[in-house]
């Protein structure tokens, strides 16, 4: 297929793809599937090889949360039935964090829900950050604590963090559809608050939530123009009691075009397998690793993952191996600096909104498991 080897050769050289290559991706059919992906798979075995990175989430504060993003579960108004705690203490958190490390994460992403930090929040967060690096010094350790104000993010940095996570999550004409209580500029100002402090900026999306292939693209682009080191794709979880949870538009047939789009536009970036793998594309995860080469290991913010022990069963049986502390992730012409610090800062066919069929005739309420175990409770996490 003529497109793909285009795809291919403009990824190995860094080039961006047209919107039209960009969107004849998502059109692509069920047929050409398995070309997509070993087409996407050549550019991501160029850049990463063979490796897997693990992150590892410790959920610092969950639900209660007063802003309203339609696709969350700690959402303003949300009645799903999820784990409510406020702050963990940072020897708590230092302890949720080792049980990741100890399954072989290499970042440990902290996380709390809410609009953005207090400055009060930020010392509690660089707190949490000294205890996890004082256990383990080689850690990387990324911080998404919402909107941030001005130097809360060199705050954060001199603290430790490596990373800030703030996904753009849907493309800017349809953000005001998902979240009324903040806008998609707030979210594009602080990714760059960040990539301004030296931190490494860690920027996605959410797929699923009835957007359009135009609207995914419209992301996508976006995203490159940031030029975040880490694009986490999240599949929505439509978790009961949720604006969104009829939205069962995804199968894993789509998920894995999606993954491939992302990786043709942002062929030398961390992708991330993040949030909804195991719901959406269930038996088909193996397959994704040809994409993507970063992964969650364990449980997520509110819903539980697939064990563990099976991710690095996974990892192992489709050929791959598990990326090791001293390993660096991203290529060398990004490295040594935070993102957007190699050479040309932003280097990293129509179809309708249900082009990807739906997931089954019923919607499968039966693969999205509430977290039980791990932070804010007295159960052993998974890791």
């Amino acid at each position: 297929m003529d497109l793909l080897n285009t795809l291919v050769d403009k990824g190995l050289r860094r080039e961006t793809p047209t919107r039209g290559e960009a969107l004849a991706v998502l059109a692509t059919s069920d047929d050409d599937l398995l070309d997509v992906v070993a087409a996407a798979g050549k550019v991501r075995r160029h850049w990463f090889g063979r490796r897997v990175k693990l992150n590892y989430l410790v959920n610092l504060k969950s639900g209660l949360c007063p802003e309203d993003c339609s696709y969350c579960s700690q959402r303003l108004g949300s009645k799903a039935d999820i784990l409510k705690y406020t702050w963990l203490k940072p020897d708590q958190a230092s302890q949720a964090a080792a049980a990741g490390l100890a399954g072989g994460a290499k970042r440990v992403c902290l996380v709390a829900s809410g609009r953005g930090p207090t400055d009060r929040d930020v010392d509690r967060v660089s707190d949490t950050i000294k205890a996890i690096k004082e256990r383990h010094e080689d850690v990387e350790v990324c911080a998404c604590l919402g909107l941030l104000s001005d130097g809360q993010a060199e705050r954060l940095r001199e603290a430790g963090a490596d990373a800030y996570n703030h996904n753009l999550n849907t493309s800017e004409s349809t953000y005001g559809d998902i979240t009324s209580t903040h806008t998609y500029a707030d979210r594009v100002d602080t990714v760059r608050k960040a990539h301004a402090a030296g931190l490494s900026a860690c920027s996605g999306l959410i797929a699923g939530m009835g957007e359009s292939d135009e609207d995914l693209v419209d992301v996508v682009f976006s995203l490159r123009e940031l030029d975040p080191d880490s694009v986490p794709v999240n599949f929505l979880i439509p978790f009961e009691g949720t604006p969104l949870a009829k939205e069962w538009n995804l199968t894993p047939q789509r998920c894995l075009r999606i993954l491939a789009m992302v990786r043709f536009v942002c062929p030398d970036v961390e992708v991330r397998i993040a949030g909804g793998r195991e719901v959406h594309l269930r038996t088909m995860q193996p397959l994704a690793l040809h994409l993507a080469n970063s992964i969650f290991l364990g449980d997520y913010l509110t819903s539980e993952g697939q064990a563990g022990k099976a991710d690095l069963e996974m990892i192992a049986d489709a050929g791959f191996e598990v990326e090791g502390a001293g390993e660096a992730t991203l290529p060398e012409h990004r490295a040594g600096g935070g993102c957007g610090s190699h050479e040309g800062a932003g280097a990293c066919g129509p179809a309708t909104a249900d082009s990807g069929g739906s997931a089954s005739e019923e919607p499968r309420t039966d693969l999205v498991a509430v977290r039980r175990r791990g932070a804010g409770t007295d159960l052993a996490p998974n890791a």
